[in-house]
């Protein structure tokens, strides 16, 4: 039962979608018919301004690091595999954001909570590196799709490094797993943005909102 408590409690929380709920109570609007569409952080700061861009971003980024507490205050310290079910905890926490139940299963594309995520789980070192990569990709392009995909393949690449050379042994195994299938499904998640880069036609951050 604590298990099934974790997973659970761990996906609704990632599943609340706080930039739909910002959008509704700052100006009473839905988001997903405005912009690009999205629920997540960068589409609610080109619709919306950045103060309540950022509002989204810190809300999101927070759900995504307090689930993997839960193993903390449900399981016993003693425990050889809490570890293990904190990652647990943090992947069903961005599937949560990813594919929330209350929209139909269609979500944001994950990346400020699995920051939340990262920085509660991961490595310093990765972090540190993923977050530079984020900011020496936006500073030179001002697009945020191609920083974010940069940085979550720049985070499977440290992660596995730093874990090197056994990323899967018995007491790594999960978060070697996570440190692939997050960046993954983030890269896919930004499949619609990979189209429009290869077609010129990516919208650079302070650019006027997409229609479509």
């Amino acid at each position: 039962m604590p298990f099934l408590l974790i997973l659970l409690g761990a996906y609704f929380a990632g599943s609340l979608p706080f930039g739909l709920i910002v959008a509704r109570l700052a100006k009473g609007i839905d988001i997903r018919e405005h912009g690009s569409k999205n629920i997540g952080a960068t589409n609610v700061t080109r619709v919306l301004g950045a103060k309540w861009g950022a509002l989204c971003f810190v809300l999101d980024v927070l759900k995504g690091a307090l689930p993997v507490l839960l193993p903390n205050v449900m399981l016993a310290t003693s425990d050889p595999n809490r570890i293990h079910w904190q990652v647990a905890a943090g992947l069903l926490t961005i599937l949560g954001h990813m594919f929330p139940v209350w929209l139909g299963f269609h979500g944001g594309k994950g990346v400020a909570t699995a920051l939340g995520v990262v920085v509660m789980l991961a490595n310093p070192i990765s972090t540190a590196i993923t977050f530079g990569a984020f900011v020496v990709c936006f500073a030179a392009s001002r697009i945020v799709s191609i920083s974010s995909i940069t940085a979550a393949a720049t985070f499977a690449a440290a992660q596995i490094a730093l874990l090197w050379p056994q990323p899967f042994a018995a007491a790594n195994w999960s978060i070697a797993s996570f440190s692939i299938a997050v960046p993954t499904l983030i890269i896919v998640k930004h499949r619609s943005n990979i189209s429009r880069l290869l077609r010129g036609e990516e919208h650079r951050f302070g650019s006027k909102p997409p229609q479509s």
